[in-house]
């Protein structure tokens, strides 16, 4: 059985694994990580009204702690905890775990971790968000990713299959560095800084 289903299975002993594994070596990094410079980056281009969405495909909580608004976890984040009935998340603390598994405080529905697990379908909320919002793009920044993972991937690409920029950042070339219209060579905590500086004098310039 893949994770999900081991999950609805077993709901309790789903839970105990997870809480045993608080600490291990996929755990204690998360806890620790701190936002990049192209984490920020990416909220200063926001603040300057340039993006006004962003999909990501990371559990690490890390575009949240930045200050990223308008913001799709596509896969989930690793802080929160999920209600399977109606979707609703709640931060990790906020939840007891006295007796497992937990239930939904809003609807009484069954409580696993946000993360996405093998086998278990994208959430419908965040699908809905992620459509609504790259229905009206012209423009798409892929960053640090090779944009080959569905569904995330296949946004973008319907931004440029409309007649959108497709805009990479990438340290090496990726699978659609033939369909982007700008290939940007460097890892995301380098380049997007540098972004941010160019929209910057621009905006300067459009002004003087």
């Amino acid at each position: 059985m893949n994770g999900f289903q081991r999950f609805m299975a077993d709901p309790k002993a789903a839970w105990e694994e997870r809480l045993t594994r608080r600490n291990d070596e996929l755990f204690k990094p998360l806890a620790v990580a701190k936002p990049n410079p192209g984490h920020h980056g990416m909220v200063e281009l926001e603040r300057l009204g340039v993006l006004r969405f962003v999909i990501t495909q990371n559990v690490d909580d890390l575009h949240r702690q930045a200050g990223q608004k308008a913001l799709a976890e596509i896969h989930g984040n690793w802080t929160l905890i999920r209600c399977l009935d109606c979707t609703k998340r709640f931060h990790g603390d906020t939840i007891s775990l006295e007796v497992l598994p937990p239930s939904c405080p809003r609807c009484g529905g069954l409580l696993k971790s946000d993360t996405v697990s093998f086998g278990e379908p994208i959430p419908t909320d965040v699908l809905n968000q992620c459509a609504e919002h790259s229905a009206h793009a012209d423009l798409v920044i892929v960053a640090g990713t090779s944009a080959t993972v569905f569904p995330a991937a296949g946004f973008a690409l319907q931004v440029k299959q409309r007649g959108g920029t497709l805009i990479e950042v990438n340290l090496y070339d990726s699978e659609i560095t033939q369909l982007c219209d700008i290939s940007l060579r460097g890892g995301a905590a380098e380049v997007i800084p540098r972004l941010v500086t160019a929209v910057g004098e621009l905006r300067k310039a459009s002004m003087s």
